[in-house]
């Protein structure tokens, strides 16, 4: 449990919470496109499509959560999210046993799954902000992405050996239990939470459904930011069942050398989160956001060079590996950069918003990118993404000097 002076008991559960969830998420990684290959067969197009409709399709039903996520208590949210994670989740390994999964049915889990997410991320936020004092979000944020980047390290390269061993369908089984796992955290938290919003009697409907986009807008920072943010996830995420079906299809490596290929270079994520607080006394938060968020675009473009064997997977790391440290120092910062400066009475708006366009955003991407290795191939549409990606840092707040916050 996180046990850090400031933070205290009650964070300690809600970091367990997501310690469990994170380590499922980890050994899961990627599990529905795996399964989707593994099991059913389907083409490259059709992983893009999947992870791309899946996306889309959660971003849409989640639309109208955001006022709704704001103006309720926050935890009995997060606990129905984990529950419908957990329930979504299982239906697929019941599936798989009775011989009767379906790439439809992988779909509408996708869909569930990825609705939930983007309530639990709009919830999760405010409550944090709640729980936790301003002065220590830093940390907060620093532990959360330590954790994060851990389960991603141990994750792949178990999850890769147990489908190896025990099939396609045991990490979904495990990521499911983590859910469930993580409900019972946050219901151990006894820490009051504060009176949600009230909600304007006079107010219309779709004003409070866009309220998030209009605090964004309004900000020219956050505006930037929201930008820059999205577009580097959408460009990421977009290569991701590319990659995933290059390495296991064409270049012939195995699921447990693709959960090292990825998980190994997660230890500089875990590197650059523990050094995200103290870069940022010693530079600043200005620094620190334009630095390594140009930092982060610079590397990608490298996973369309990857071959066979063990040079290929040295690539996948060293590419990984940079690419990771550098999100590791940038999302911490960034992450606090946005609490502090989003009005609590429209923060889950916010952050609902912020997860429903980068979503959106990522489906159509991956969509668009799995056409585009449809036309060309696999490594020119890798090759595109990256570089498109080194051009993001140009969205970042050059001018805008009241990014540098409080530190």
């Amino acid at each position: 449990m996180a046990g850090e002076a400031g933070l205290g008991r009650d964070f300690g559960w809600l970091w367990w919470a997501f310690a469990v969830s994170a380590l499922g998420t980890g050994l899961a990684l990627d599990a529905i496109p795996l399964v989707a290959i593994l099991a059913l067969g389907i083409s490259a197009t059709e992983v893009s499509w999947i992870s791309a409709a899946g996306a889309a399709a959660g971003a849409l039903l989640a639309v109208p959560l955001g006022p709704w996520v704001e103006f309720r208590p926050k935890r009995p949210l997060m606990i129905r999210a984990d529950l419908v994670r957990f329930l979504a989740l299982l239906t697929v390994p019941v599936a798989y046993v009775l011989g009767v999964l379906s790439y439809v049915q992988l779909l509408v889990v996708a869909v569930m799954v990825a609705a939930a997410d983007i309530l639990f991320a709009g919830a999760g936020g405010a409550h944090l902000k709640a729980l936790v004092h301003e002065r220590h979000l830093t940390t907060a944020n620093g532990r959360f992405e330590t954790v994060r980047w851990i389960s991603t390290a141990v994750g792949p390269p178990a999850g890769g050996a147990l489908i190896g061993m025990l099939g396609p369908v045991v990490t979904i089984v495990l990521n499911a239990v983590s859910y469930l796992l993580s409900a019972l955290g946050l219901r151990a938290i006894t820490a009051p939470e504060p009176a949600p919003p009230a909600r304007s009697a006079g107010k219309v409907r779709l004003a409070e459904v866009v309220e998030g986009w209009r605090v964004i807008a309004r900000d020219h920072v956050l505006r930037l930011l929201f930008s820059n943010t999205v577009l580097v996830a959408a460009l990421i995420m977009a290569t991701a069942p590319l990659l995933t079906y290059l390495m296991l299809n064409d270049l012939g490596f195995t699921p447990l050398q693709y959960g090292l290929g990825f998980g190994i270079p997660c230890l500089g994520g875990l590197v650059g989160a523990r050094l995200s607080a103290p870069l940022v006394r010693r530079f600043g938060q200005r620094g620190i956001l334009l630095g390594f968020g140009v930092a982060r675009g610079l590397w990608l473009v490298g996973l369309a060079f990857v071959g066979p064997g063990t040079g290929g997977l040295l690539v996948v790391m060293a590419v990984e590996l940079a690419l990771i440290f550098c999100m590791g120092v940038f999302n911490p910062v960034f992450a606090t950069y946005r609490l502090r400066n989003t009005p609590d009475d429209a923060l889950a708006r916010v952050l609902t918003a912020w997860t429903i366009s980068s979503r959106a955003v990522i489906a159509a991407a991956t969509a668009l990118w799995g056409g585009l290795a449809w036309l060309t191939s696999t490594r020119a549409a890798i090759a595109v993404a990256g570089v498109l990606l080194i051009g993001t840092g140009a969205l970042l707040p050059w001018r805008a000097r009241a990014a540098a916050g409080s530190p």
